[in-house]
């Protein structure tokens, strides 16, 4: 059986070049995963990844060190995701580069992550000091303390959710999510939002679900649309949003947010295990 992802550079040793270098981003096709929950062209969501980057680092004109803070944001419809890991390399290989501006760096990243995703990228890059940055949080209800017994911790099957005989407008968040890289078997901890207007989840058994993904391997943003989709088809809410806020590895986080709703745009806050 051929692999279902490409030869990544997880894993394995690679060499940084002390110059800009855009061959080191590698895309993963989102069809991989998306083919697995059995969805085509015709998505039931919108929404993108955000990224934020903490460990960019270049040279000015003169040769003294500038870092950033880079956040860009991924459409949910760009056919690829750059994989993580090549994007941590990617962006060392500007730590001994020397550019005339930031916003030179801003665009060559721009530039090279649009060409890698098949889409465009929008990127902002952000003080690392000196500015006003807080820590936020995701609105919404707990499901971490729900009174239930959970015994099941892989095959995170939507048949373990429950549906009940009355409407909710709910806001819910979990904190304790675990998934595992689909590469490494490394563990991926995030804290979720599900927002939903529709048939009432039974709290226990959407926690039950949840905690299923611990020993689940998939990327982040396969997680999230997964996740969705199984709710979506579950209860058929007339809305539903379900926003990921991973802790980050290799200087990186990645927050994908999917959503039924047209026109909304998520916010980046940064929670305190970010």
């Amino acid at each position: 059986m051929a692999p279902k992802w490409p030869e990544l550079p997880l894993g394995r040793s690679v060499q940084v070049p002390e110059r800009p270098a855009p061959e080191l981003l590698v895309g993963v096709e989102r069809a991989l995963a998306r083919a697995e929950l059995g969805l085509g062209d015709g998505l039931p969501f919108r929404g993108a990844d955000l990224w934020n980057a903490y460990e960019l680092g270049w040279l000015d004109a003169r040769g003294r060190p500038r870092v950033a803070i880079a956040e860009w944001q991924i459409s949910a419809e760009s056919p690829r995701i750059p994989e993580s890991k090549s994007v941590k390399l990617y962006l060392q290989s500007f730590a001994l580069s020397r550019f005339d501006s930031a916003e030179a760096v801003r665009a060559r990243i721009a530039a090279d992550l649009t060409e890698t995703c098949g889409a465009p990228v929008a990127v902002a890059l952000v003080a690392a000091h000196g500015g006003n940055f807080t820590l936020g949080e995701l609105a919404g209800e707990a499901l971490d303390e729900t009174s239930a017994a959970i015994e099941r911790y892989e095959d995170p099957q939507p048949s373990i959710l429950k549906i009940m005989d009355e409407e909710a407008a709910e806001t819910l968040v979990f904190h304790g999510f675990r998934s595992l890289c689909p590469i490494t078997a490394q563990p991926d901890h995030a804290s979720l939002q599900i927002r939903y207007r529709g048939p009432r989840f039974e709290r226990a058994a959407l926690l039950r679900y949840l905690c299923a993904f611990r020993r689940h391997r998939d990327f982040h943003e396969a997680c999230i649309e997964r996740i969705f989709v199984d709710l979506w088809n579950r209860a058929h809410p007339r809305e539903l949003t379900v926003y990921g806020r991973f802790c980050r590895r290799g200087g990186i986080d990645i927050n994908p947010f999917r959503t039924s709703l047209r026109g909304v745009v998520p916010d980046n806050p940064r929670l305190p295990r970010q």
